[in-house]
């Protein structure tokens, strides 16, 4: 158990610095500040997840686990 911890935490750390660089790279590329990069394009890249979750459960009848996720999510990013 400790070594899925110990790599789950290496493989985020690697993603993230993945992530930001790739982002940094793109904008260097377009000709676009990395600050509107990243809160555009990295930001929705992040929110993704809870979108998809709450459009699948609002369509699958749970308003309540929708609404819960939107919430959640949003007090966790606060």
């Amino acid at each position: 158990m400790l070594v899925s911890l110990i790599l789950g935490f290496v493989l985020l750390v690697v993603g993230g610095e993945s992530l930001v660089r790739g982002a940094v790279a793109t904008a260097t590329r377009l000709g676009l500040s990395p600050l509107f990069i990243g809160i555009v394009l990295v930001g929705f890249g992040t929110s993704t997840p809870e979108l998809v979750t709450s459009v699948q459960a609002a369509l699958a009848g749970s308003p309540g686990i929708a609404v819960g996720n939107i919430v959640g999510s949003n007090i966790a990013n606060i």
